[in-house]
């Protein structure tokens, strides 16, 4: 059973994630910030993950807190829902299209956070949602779940495009590495 719940509170943000390895690809994402919902509904169908978050933060401030939280919570979780790591492929990387946009998104369940994020978006939000919060989602959850992750954006003009071809790469990547591939333990050193 891969999967684990959690919650995080703190004065900015209140967040709740249930996550598991092993399911259908469902969502229910209510963060509060439609964009981020969007795109943890592309995560969770592309990795075959299902993936609950229900978050209460102050996007009336701005929807930085909640972003970056509901990435450190979710990171968690998905760190969690390894477990020991045993049999997973560990490896995975997929250049993702979508339409004009073109992202290399390649990681490794390492258990060394490492963030390489190169895309280079030509607008300062998307919608309302401002695009600058993309990386943060990327960093926060890469230096929680302890994955090696870089994102690069071999090309592309339209910021939507680009962000929703991260997430997506993200998700197939994901999906690829915790793949249960045998019962050994991917690592010569005998833990990740």
């Amino acid at each position: 059973m891969r999967r684990a719940a959690l919650e995080r509170e703190t004065t900015e943000t209140r967040v709740r994630v249930a996550l598991d390895l092993d399911g259908r690809g469902a969502c229910d994402a209510r963060s509060g910030v439609p964009f981020l919902d969007h795109m943890l509904a592309q995560l969770a169908r592309h990795s075959g993950f299902d993936v609950t978050v229900a978050a209460d933060g102050d996007v009336a401030v701005d929807a930085h807190h909640t972003v970056e939280d509901v990435g450190i919570v979710l990171g968690t979780a998905f760190r969690q829902a390894l477990g020991d790591a045993h049999g997973i492929a560990r490896f995975a990387s997929l250049h993702a299209p979508m339409d004009d946009a073109l992202v290399l998104c390649a990681l490794d369940v390492s258990g060394r956070p490492y963030l390489h994020f190169d895309v280079a978006l030509r607008t300062p939000t998307i919608g309302t949602f401002p695009a600058e919060l993309l990386e943060e989602f990327f960093r926060a959850f890469a230096t929680h779940a302890r994955v090696t992750l870089h994102v690069v954006g071999v090309h592309g003009r339209n910021s939507h495009h680009l962000a929703e071809a991260s997430f997506k790469g993200l998700a197939v990547a994901l999906g690829r590495a915790v793949r249960l591939e045998s019962s050994v333990l991917p690592s010569t050193k005998g833990t990740l």
